[in-house]
């Protein structure tokens, strides 16, 4: 065969343990390579070294077919050395090598038969214990950022925070008080229909006030601002990872966490307090209307049994909230942008990824704040 052939691999004259590989491994000659490649048999035993400085030619498919064939001699037991790689094939070697690195573990096989759930079970409760582990490695380096810039103010990027404002909390203000107002309405109309059938419909007003400045106004402004906000995060994050603009910050020594992570974590913690005291109002006011009409009270007899039934303290409970709330989803939304693989399907994984992971970790901090008040009689 001669070097305008497709790519073939022979072994050593001597009959060592030694294969060359020869000829051109390019997607136009992948066919004959893969017939040549079955046909291979009766390898000497052992340890083996695959010399690639014949290769004429080389493109990402041959590269493919090379570690199949690597990969197939390794699953026999042996250990393969790879030599004689040329500089120009260097970069493509390495990168599909760190893809098939990446790629299916060929020492795991799905189980069948009845404990097969239970496999499945452990392995994906150890799976969520190993990402959570990283999510509290992020946690960590946020926080050491953050306090270096607390040390050093002019690390903080003011535009960007002041951008990050804007989208997160002023654009944000329609969407949050139209939900609110809604679920005020539907919440009023919901207990006024039960507590009417025991004559105690007036205290509508005290359950509505109560529930939405304590709980539901924080609760469902931070989960529409995880569906909104911390899913834009993760998908302007991992489209500049795919784009390849995050390795260029590197180049030029920028920290991403500095630039990328921390006016967004610092501005979604300052504009969800405002978000929930505006989604307590829109929600508290769609009340309103709704027991204005259903049970016929006047603007001043609400006002009155609302003022009797809340006061400064129950809503301070539902904004000390919301800081939490509001770090929780920046920084599931960050980390999970910056998780993206270079695919336009790892956008769209990770994005859906970091709105379910966020509202998961917020109802979780809610019922450790309602465990936390409750001990405290708050």
């Amino acid at each position: 065969m001669t070097e305008e052939s497709a790519g073939w691999v022979e072994p050593a004259p001597d009959g060592a343990a030694f294969l060359r590989a020869r000829g051109q491994w390019t997607i136009a000659r992948s066919g004959a390579i893969e017939r040549h490649l079955a046909r291979m048999d009766g390898m000497p035993p052992g340890d083996m070294s695959v010399d690639l400085s014949g290769i004429a030619r080389l493109d990402t498919a041959g590269a493919w077919l090379l570690f199949r064939l690597i990969a197939r001699l390794r699953a026999e037991g042996r250990q393969i050395e790879v030599t004689g790689v040329r500089d120009a094939h260097r970069p493509l070697i390495e990168i599909v090598a760190r893809i098939h690195a990446d790629g299916p573990k060929g020492g795991h096989t799905e189980r069948v038969g009845p404990f097969a759930w239970l496999e499945g079970l452990g392995r994906g409760l150890f799976d969520a214990l190993d990402h959570g582990k990283q999510l509290l490695n992020f946690h960590g380096m946020v926080t050491i950022v953050f306090l270096r810039t607390l040390l050093d103010p002019r690390r903080l990027r003011p535009k960007a925070l002041v951008t990050q404002i804007e989208i997160t909390g002023l654009n944000a203000l329609p969407i949050v008080g139209l939900l609110s107002f809604l679920i005020g309405v539907v919440l009023a109309y919901l207990m006024s229909d039960q507590l009417t059938q025991f004559g105690a419909e007036v205290y509508t007003v005290n359950l509505l006030g109560l529930s939405i400045t304590r709980e539901i106004g924080v609760l469902l402004t931070a989960i529409m601002i995880a569906g909104r906000s911390g899913s834009a995060f993760t998908a302007q994050i991992g489209t500049m990872k795919v784009t390849e603009e995050i390795d260029a910050m590197g180049t030029l020594g920028l920290d991403p966490i500095e630039v990328l992570v921390i006016p967004r974590v610092l501005a979604l913690m300052l504009t969800l307090p405002i978000l929930t005291i505006w989604s307590d109002v829109a929600g508290i006011l769609g009340g309103a209307v709704m027991t204005m009409v259903a049970l016929d009270l006047t603007p001043a007899r609400f006002l009155s049994q609302l003022k009797e039934a809340i006061d400064l303290g129950d809503v301070l409970v539902g904004l000390v909230k919301a800081p939490v709330h509001a770090y929780i989803i920046a920084m599931v939304g960050c980390y999970e942008g910056l998780r993206v693989r270079r695919t336009a399907e790892s956008v769209g994984r990770q994005t859906t990824l970091s709105v379910v992971e966020s509202i998961f970790l917020v109802i979780v901090a809610t019922a450790a704040f309602a465990i936390l008040f409750s001990v405290l009689g708050i």
